[in-house]
């Protein structure tokens, strides 16, 4: 399948405690300003606010043998290409949800645990890093724009 400026969420995760094993949830609440609502990542600290939300492509998860949620990634898209975006593009998931990119993702040693070498194997493909500008809630399913 060839990326796009246009895909849908497959799979929604909350990352509900330190180093424990993601939530992986239907539908989640996307706070403006703040993130995703039950995640330890939502908050209004202004240094963590281009860290709200983690965007990956389940083909890259494909092509690594990984499931959704491994990568420890709150969104999980399909057919679009989010390694080409920019910092300051939007996203627009369903129809109100509206992220900001604030920048790639670097692959950290967590990634360790899934895998060895993965953290080396995924640099430049973590995903995208973004913040949420307006709020609303998102399932499993919705369409993913480039705004």
């Amino acid at each position: 399948m060839e990326l796009s400026t246009h895909g849908r969420v497959v799979s929604l995760h909350l990352n509900v405690g330190q180093q424990q094993p993601l939530e992986a949830v239907g539908q989640a609440t996307f706070l403006e300003s703040e993130g995703i609502a039950g995640d330890i990542h939502c908050t209004t600290r202004i240094e963590r606010r281009g860290r709200q939300v983690l965007l990956i492509e389940k083909e890259t998860l494909d092509a690594f043998g990984l499931k959704p949620g491994m990568v420890r990634e709150n969104v999980t898209t399909q057919g679009i290409d989010l390694t080409s975006l920019e910092v300051g593009q939007r996203l627009l998931l369903g129809e109100r949800v509206v992220l900001q990119i604030s920048m790639a993702c670097t692959p950290c040693s967590m990634l360790e645990a899934v895998r060895r070498g993965l953290q080396e194997q995924l640099r430049g493909r973590r995903g995208m890093l973004s913040y949420v500008e307006e709020g609303g809630s998102i399932s499993i399913g919705d369409t993913v724009d480039v705004a």
